[in-house]
């Protein structure tokens, strides 16, 4: 990659060990954020020269497994910048190396913040203009999803998880390890999105008695860093099921352990539809869950006011499929 240029395509084979539960039938949906995380990172520094931070994950779409032993493709390029954020455009490709023919298995904007390395603060970038058909199409489907995050971000906000409830859930707690930061001492944004899918898949499995898989994310806010030796709080509540989907809601919350739970800050917070499949990779219909708690019932409205707003805003598609 030379300086300043707006794209980066990272190549690797999918290895055994990115396959983290027995029975799977790919790469986990959070192994494959954290490879989009790492491109998209790369990506970014390479075009603005300083420290990012991820800020926003958004739009994922996952469409098929990743076998272990597939070559794999992350193609990450810049889709438009603001003062001092970068909004990235990421595919996630693979093909097996004996055939050589590479389909797509995931997509999804992130947008990275530069930061000044003394102060902190966030830095301006250079500019990106369009200089191509293609460039000028996706710049516009990226600047179409500005209005549609904002709404996602404010319904999001007005929503509490404190009250009495009846929901599926599941709560892990650990340290932060010195092997979970990257280059600026912080938890890599994709190891965070990876213990997210985790926790999600853990909570789904567990409800519904079945294997299950990520297929869409709508958001992924990130609102604090989280550091070494951080206590973490991973989240995890079922808020709706439809025929087949089941919607959670997953708070990462960390602070220093000497605080106690009680201290815990909400370092991000995601929504992931999840399916259950059969042993041959097919979906099977979701078990239900009946909200009868306020929350609960309030909670479940918010994930279909969330699908309401994406339909509503229709924004332009990042990837033409």
């Amino acid at each position: 990659m030379t300086s300043r240029s707006p794209s980066l395509t990272l190549r690797f084979l999918a290895a055994p060990t990115d396959i983290i539960m027995a029975g799977n039938h790919g790469v986990s949906g959070g192994r494959v954020l954290e490879w989009i995380d790492k491109a998209a990172y790369a990506c970014a520094v390479g075009w603005s020269g300083a420290y990012c931070v991820t800020a926003y994950v958004g739009h994922i779409h996952f469409t098929r497994p990743i076998p272990s032993g597939h070559m794999v493709e992350v193609r990450s390029r810049i889709a438009m910048t603001g003062r001092s954020s970068m909004h990235i455009v990421n595919e996630v490709l693979s093909a097996d190396p004996r055939e050589g023919v590479f389909t797509r298995a995931c997509d999804c904007l992130v947008i990275f913040v530069a930061k000044n390395a003394e102060t902190g603060r966030p830095q301006p970038v250079p500019e990106f203009v369009p200089s191509t058909d293609e460039e000028r199409r996706v710049f516009d489907a990226a600047l179409s999803r500005i209005e549609l995050r904002k709404a996602i971000e404010q319904e999001m906000e007005e929503q509490t998880y404190v009250g009495p409830s009846e929901a599926p859930r599941l709560i892990t707690r650990f340290l932060a390890k010195p092997t979970d930061v990257n280059w600026g001492g912080k938890v890599h944004g994709g190891t965070a999105m990876e213990w997210i899918d985790e926790a999600g898949a853990a909570c789904t499995m567990e409800w519904s008695g079945e294997h299950t898989v990520a297929v869409y994310a709508g958001g992924i806010r990130f609102y604090r860093p989280i550091q070494i030796g951080d206590l973490i709080e991973v989240d995890a509540r079922l808020m709706r099921t439809d025929a087949r989907s089941m919607q959670m809601s997953v708070h990462v919350r960390s602070g220093a352990p000497r605080g106690g739970r009680s201290a815990l800050e909400t370092a991000i917070h995601a929504t992931i539809s999840y399916i259950a499949v059969d042993i041959d990779g097919h979906p099977l219909p979701a078990r239900q869950f009946v909200p009868r708690a306020s929350e609960d019932v309030r909670l479940s409205e918010h994930a279909a006011k969330l699908r309401e707003l994406r339909a509503r805003y229709s924004p332009h598609p990042l990837i033409q499929r």
